[in-house]
């Protein structure tokens, strides 16, 4: 049943985020499409990210981070950061322009089409990932344009 559910869900297309975290000791991130807006008001978010992963455990223990939607032409960028054994979010950002976010000191992209910080208001682990539901804090100023990154089928696309 898992195989057929993977490829029932994979045939919606999914806009492609990088959330980073900074932890005090280093900054982690990594690509994630599931993400999505819970509330306008006040203004709330979820983001799933494995629990057996570093970085459910990194956002547990920090309370914040950032999510960066990226943009059709930030494809590398989106694969540098999905990739096993990845190093530090710092290098992975190298010639990239970015900032740290004022209310998170996460990495925000400079190029993302949109950038927001957030701070964990509760967490829920079901099945095999925790979903972190988050205050919307700030939302940086970014510079990106064009049309979005997507998934799709288990590949990157230019959205709409």
């Amino acid at each position: 049943m898992t195989d057929q559910y993977l490829d029932a869900v994979s045939a919606m297309a999914t806009g492609v985020t990088v959330v980073t975290v900074a932890d005090g000791r280093d900054d982690i991130g990594a690509t994630v499409t599931a993400f999505g807006s819970v509330s306008a008001d006040p203004p709330v978010v979820s983001v799933s990210v494995g629990s057996d992963g570093y970085m459910a455990e990194v956002i547990e223990e920090v309370g914040a981070f950032a999510v960066n939607v990226l943009s059709a032409s930030q494809k590398v960028l989106a694969g540098r950061f999905a990739a096993e054994g990845r190093p530090s979010a710092r290098l992975l950002v190298s010639g990239q322009p970015h900032h740290r976010g004022e209310h998170t000191r996460a990495l925000v992209l400079d190029g993302a089409l949109s950038a927001l910080e957030c701070s964990v208001l509760r967490h829920v682990v079901i099945g095999d990932h925790t979903v972190f539901f988050a205050e919307v804090l700030g939302l940086p100023v970014v510079s990106g344009s064009g049309p979005a990154l997507v998934r799709r089928a288990g590949r990157y696309h230019k959205g709409p």
